[in-house]
């Protein structure tokens, strides 16, 4: 049996729930103040929620595909869901380290724009996304260097931390072979 998620991937699961959850309230209440207009716009809100679908099932085929190579290659034994104590550089982790950190960006800019909140599009998830961003390369980083020591420096050394290079963004949607 699998152990169940350790506390870090809690903590991670409540972040992101903050994120979006308060993401979403921040936004709407910009909206009532900044983009008014925005609140009884039908074609603003069926455009928006299309957009919103596409980056969202993006998001989701990112994760998937890059999640079934960790699955696959980054675990021995019988570890708790999330975990991995195998450093993975191949398929898209050969082009960037943190591709699956690049498929969650999108997360609250698919959130936004379902909602069709400009406020929350333009000004909050750009913010969270910066915070994202600061805290994989600081906290994600520390961890994976503990974690795989000199092998996760040699691999720093060679790779980027993200990459949005057409060929490497084309690994991030191939699923694992």
């Amino acid at each position: 049996m699998t152990p169940s998620l350790t506390a870090g991937a809690w903590l991670r699961i409540l972040l992101w729930l903050v994120f979006l959850l308060g993401g979403l309230w921040l936004g709407i209440h910009l909206d009532w103040v900044l983009f008014p207009w925005a609140l009884n716009s039908l074609a603003w809100h069926l455009t928006s929620a299309a957009v919103g679908g596409a980056v969202a099932w993006l998001m989701a085929r990112i994760a998937r595909n890059t999640g079934r190579t960790l699955a696959r290659f980054g675990r021995e034994g019988d570890l708790p869901r999330l975990e991995t104590n195998r450093l993975v550089t191949s398929g898209p982790y050969g082009c960037m380290r943190h591709p699956m950190h690049l498929g969650l960006m999108l997360f609250p800019l698919a959130v936004a724009l379902i909602a069709g909140s400009p406020g929350f599009l333009l000004i909050v998830a750009p913010l969270e996304i910066l915070v994202m961003v600061l805290l994989i390369l600081t906290l994600e980083e520390r961890e994976a260097l503990a974690k795989f020591g000199d092998s996760y420096r040699e691999y720093r050394r060679r790779v980027p931390a993200f990459n949005l290079r057409p060929a490497c963004l084309r690994r991030l949607l191939q699923s694992p072979a």
